[in-house]
């Protein structure tokens, strides 16, 4: 396609997607494509989930970031759920989960305290609730707030979580959002995990941190599985970093796994003219 193929040259000059970035004009989705955002992951994330939805035949879903800390993740997710929604004609509920009070002690080397101790990552609660426009802001333990939140009714089925508890213990209490019922989910949630990269001292693997929750969760479940995004780098403009942390929680046995949701086009379908 013509577009496309200016569009890539385009982004390939130094200062262009981040001036693109600064002015972002076009359609989110095309924005998308080419990692046009403050969080390229989320914006990716949610519209892909959001996509999922509607073609689904749902009305909403819900985004959540788990560890909020300052709160520019979570205010960069509002407004992209904002934009996201709008253009598809989707709701899409945004909620931020943390402590409220920076990170809490290791349990042991999987948590790696050679990197993360109590108490980094802080909050000013006041000053990040007056920023927000309609995120739900939820404080406390996630192993208690989470079995909570599923419990709460109307909210739409979660599509997009961003992991950043950067524990490997609070990330594997926060996989109980996975164990609420098939509605409270789409078949196929969209993940991003932020520590599972930097920094270069953590030297993750998995058998510490957030790769070692995901080995685990996997092992203990038959019909769930937390899974990357296979060759997601090659099916963008621009290889990112971004694009290996990307992986979706897929729900085998949800009355809507097998939906098909590819347009019956002569494209899709090499139909012979």
């Amino acid at each position: 396609m013509l577009v496309d193929k200016i569009l890539r040259r385009f982004t390939q000059i130094p200062g262009m997607r981040s001036l693109w970035s600064r002015f972002p004009i076009g359609p989110i989705s095309t924005r998308v494509r080419y990692g046009i955002s403050s969080r390229p992951p989320y914006a990716y994330g949610v519209f892909a989930a959001a996509d999922l939805a509607k073609r689904l035949g749902l009305g909403g879903i819900t985004a959540i970031e788990l560890g909020v800390a300052g709160g520019r993740g979570l205010l960069a997710l509002e407004s992209i759920a904002m934009e996201v929604g709008f253009h598809l004609g989707i709701q899409i509920s945004v909620f931020g989960f943390d402590s409220g009070k920076g990170m809490p002690t290791p349990i042991d080397y999987r948590d790696l305290p050679h990197v993360w101790d109590q108490g980094f990552y802080d909050m000013d609660q006041a000053s990040l609730r007056a920023r927000l426009k309609h995120a739900v802001l939820i404080l406390g333990d996630v192993e208690d707030t989470i079995p909570a939140f599923l419990m709460t009714g109307g909210i739409p089925p979660i599509g997009f979580i961003a992991f950043d508890l950067d524990y490997y213990s609070s990330t594997k209490k926060a996989f109980r959002l996975f164990e609420g019922s098939t509605a409270s989910r789409l078949p196929r949630v969209y993940c991003y995990f932020d520590d599972i990269m930097w920094p270069t001292i953590a030297c993750h693997n998995e058998y510490v941190g957030e790769l070692c929750a995901i080995r685990e969760f996997n092992l203990q479940h038959e019909g769930k599985k937390i899974c990357p995004i296979s060759m997601l780098r090659y099916m963008q403009p621009h290889i990112a970093a971004w694009n290996e942390q990307m992986f979706v929680l897929h729900d085998f046995h949800h009355p809507h796994y097998c939906v098909n949701i590819t347009p019956r086009t002569d494209a899709n379908t090499q139909k012979l003219l």
